[in-house]
């Protein structure tokens, strides 16, 4: 019994230069048959779900982000409303120019 293995279908846009490089690599790599362009987007596909596989393990372990984000913030020595206020200093500085 042959194994079939069931595909999907996708409509993306994406710029045209990036498409044009895109198209050109995977048929350098897998030649300039049909099923070249699937095959290197089936690649891409599984090497960017890898990696975002893996920064969301690493965002999902923490535990408390309040704890991560006053870590993160442990050298800053304004209140915050010291900071609210520069803030608006400085939105209103690019606002008038």
């Amino acid at each position: 019994m042959p194994l079939v293995t069931k595909m999907g279908s996708m409509r993306i846009y994406i710029p045209d230069e990036l498409e044009r490089r895109f198209r050109e690599t995977a048929m350098r790599l897998f030649g300039y048959g049909r099923g070249s362009i699937s095959l290197a987007s089936e690649k891409a596909f599984e090497a960017w779900t890898h990696q975002a596989s893996e920064v969301m393990a690493t965002v999902e372990s923490i535990e408390d982000p309040v704890a991560a984000i006053r870590g993160m913030l442990s050298n800053v020595k304004k209140t915050g409303v010291e900071l609210q206020h520069e803030a608006r200093g400085i939105r209103s500085r690019k606002a008038s120019g």
